[in-house]
């Protein structure tokens, strides 16, 4: 997997190519490179990705750090798309290095969605086995062996069923 420097990005955008921001729609909304077009990563595959990007390659991959962008060129290359770009340091990066971006209303973070998620899903299981019965602790430790294996594997089920809320998936 082959990965550019946002400048280098931006500079290549100019002549050919178009770039795929794989973030939600919420995200997105939130900062975008500017002339990215929000693919989510739920919903990118080798169809969605030609009806998008119209025969313009390469293709540069973006998201907020660059773990999505990753994960959806390895479900490209596996659908046999060529010429995929990931933005090293994604949105961030982009947006540090001082390239345009449109930017509009603060949403919160998919991570930070994940973490209030889990830590009231472990402080329900602790209260629980408290004042209820000794058993819901099977409960916290089934979240903390979620967030281990998320930690170890990079890829975080929690995370990608929040990102399919509703609340995520408002882009007005």
């Amino acid at each position: 997997m082959k990965t550019v420097k946002a400048s280098q990005t931006h500079e290549n955008l100019q002549n050919e190519g178009c770039i795929i921001d794989v973030r939600t729609p919420l995200e997105f909304q939130e900062i975008h490179a500017q002339g990215a077009i929000n693919l989510p990563l739920d919903e990118i595959d080798d169809e969605s990705l030609k009806g998008t990007a119209n025969g313009q390659t390469p293709i540069y991959l973006i998201c907020k750090s660059g773990k999505r962008a990753e994960r959806a060129a390895e479900k490209l290359e596996a659908a046999g798309i060529e010429d995929l770009l990931i933005v090293d340091g994604g949105t961030d990066a982009w947006s540090d290095e001082g390239l345009p971006v449109n930017t509009g209303r603060k949403v919160m973070s998919l991570e930070r969605q994940v973490r209030i998620t889990a830590g009231a899903i472990v402080f329900t299981g602790v209260l629980l086995a408290h004042f209820i019965n000794p058993n819901w602790m099977w409960m916290s430790g089934f979240v903390g062996a979620g967030l281990m294996f998320a930690g170890i594997t990079d890829t975080c089920a929690m995370g990608m069923l929040i990102a399919k809320a509703p609340w995520n998936r408002k882009t007005s």
